[in-house]
This record gives structure tokens, C-alpha cells and sequence, in this order.
């Protein structure tokens, strides 16, 4: 049933995608609203080193399909807390089916969110395995939880706007990703896709990264570059890529 609803939902994008100026990302939002019982959806893209706790975290929103996504997105980069937020920090989603009854879990975004005119909330963390890249985050303008098959699909989709990130949906061609301009996300980027080329977890992918960085003496956001850009691949062994 699963894969059933992934494909069709896979097909569903393809079909979407007959306009090559439109990113996957921009494409995913749109089908969550066709898809789901929602008003809107947004996405946001987070900038954070796996173990670099000190870094901080950037965040930026990538797509919205109208201003209430938009602005709900801004809110949550503007008081630092919010759906968004908690869905990067856990690794799961996050539900909330009545925003004004849980006023307490986010003083600060609550009341500005429900003055947009958001009812409920529902953010899904966009990750490669242990990586997380940032949200998709869906709004309603009325009360209500998601059904059982909307929440299938709403994972579905958030795992089909992390492909747009990190690859095509046939994971062979980079493309779109003109708007990751902050080399952490590149980072991110890289290792997702070495970690497929190499058939390891995340932090092998990490190492060989800086590895091959060290070694070349070129700076780790370059190696990330080249690899994104295919002109660097990697390899099963010890010996540099």
C-alpha cells in the first residue's frame, strides 16, 4: 500500500514537472495542497553541521504557496520557535490538529500564527538518514487532524521534497539547486550523495569528505561543490575517491 501510494504520488510530480523552471520543492508544496486537506504548504531548508552544535543553525524558507505559508515560515525564523523548528530538532513530525488549544507549547508563534488565520499545523522533517535539511510544513485554516491516508501521503511527499534536494526522483541527476547557497547545505548535499556511491552510513560519507579535503588540500566546501556538481566521485576503498 505504501509503495503503491509513493509511486502514485511520484507519478503525480513527474507530471508537474513539465515546467523545468519549477523546483521539485515548489512542485511538492503545490501537490500538498491539491493532495491534502490543507490550505497551504511551505517549505524551509536548515543549515547545520551534524555535531557542530556550536555553529548555530541558518534557516530560509525555500517555497510557499501563498502568504499565509510564507508568512507563517518568517514567523517561526523570527522568534526561533514554532512546528518547523521542533519537526528539525526531533526527526519526526509534528501535529498539531487545534493551534489555539496548545497556545502554551509556542507563546510567541501561537498567537501571531492563528492571527494569519493557521488553525492547525503539521511540519515533517526533510532528512537523509541521520542529516536533517529542513521542513515541509502544511497548514489549515480550520481545526482538524490529518486522516490516516492524507498522513501516509503528507510522509510520502515530504520524503519526495527531499529528493528534490539532494537528487532527482531517479537519484542520478542533481538539479534545481541553485537556491542552497549556503555551503553547510552543499555539505549536506555531498554526503547524501556519497553516502549512496559508497553504499555507507552518513558519517563514513562525512569522513571520506573530509578525508579527500585534507589530503587534496582543498577546502571541504569545494570537495562538497565538485561533488554536487559530478565532477568528483567516490569509491569503495581506502584510497582517497
Amino acid at each position: 500500500m505504501v509503495e503503491d501510494r509513493f509511486r502514485r504520488l511520484r507519478t503525480l510530480l513527474t507530471a508537474r514537472r513539465a515546467d523545468q523552471s519549477a523546483s521539485v520543492v515548489s512542485l511538492v508544496c503545490e501537490l500538498c495542497v491539491a493532495e491534502l486537506s490543507i490550505s497551504g504548504a511551505g517549505a524551509t531548508v536548515v543549515s547545520h553541521l551534524p555535531g557542530d552544535e556550536s555553529a548555530g543553525m541558518e534557516r530560509g524558507l525555500v517555497y510557499a504557496t501563498n502568504p499565509v505559508s510564507a508568512g507563517l515560515e518568517d514567523l517561526q525564523l523570527t522568534v526561533n520557535e514554532g512546528p518547523c523548528l521542533d519537526a528539525f530538532a526531533s526527526g519526526g513530525p509534528v501535529l498539531v490538529a487545534d493551534l489555539a488549544a496548545e497556545g502554551a507549547r509556542w507563546p510567541a508563534f501561537t498567537p501571531a500564527a492563528c492571527e494569519l488565520g493557521a488553525a492547525a499545523v503539521f511540519s515533517f522533517p526533510l532528512q537523509v538518514g541521520v542529516v536533517r535539511l529542513g521542513s515541509l510544513d502544511l497548514y489549515r485554516d480550520e481545526t482538524g487532524p490529518l486522516g490516516r491516508v492524507e498522513m501516509a501521503d503528507a510522509l510520502v511527499l515530504a520524503d519526495l521534497a527531499t529528493q528534490g534536494v539532494v537528487a532527482d526522483l531517479d537519484g542520478h541527476d542533481v538539479h534545481d539547486l541553485s537556491w542552497l547557497a549556503d555551503p553547510h547545505l552543499e555539505l549536506h548535499q555531498a554526503a547524501g550523495m556519497v553516502q549512496v556511491q559508497l553504499g555507507s552510513t552518513t558519517e563514513v560519507a562525512l569522513l571520506r569528505l573530509r578525508a579527500h579535503a585534507f589530503s587534496s588540500g582543498v577546502p571541504l566546501a569545494e570537495v562538497a561543490r565538485q561533488v554536487v556538481a559530478r565532477t568528483l566521485r567516490f569509491t569503495e576503498g581506502e584510497d582517497g575517491p
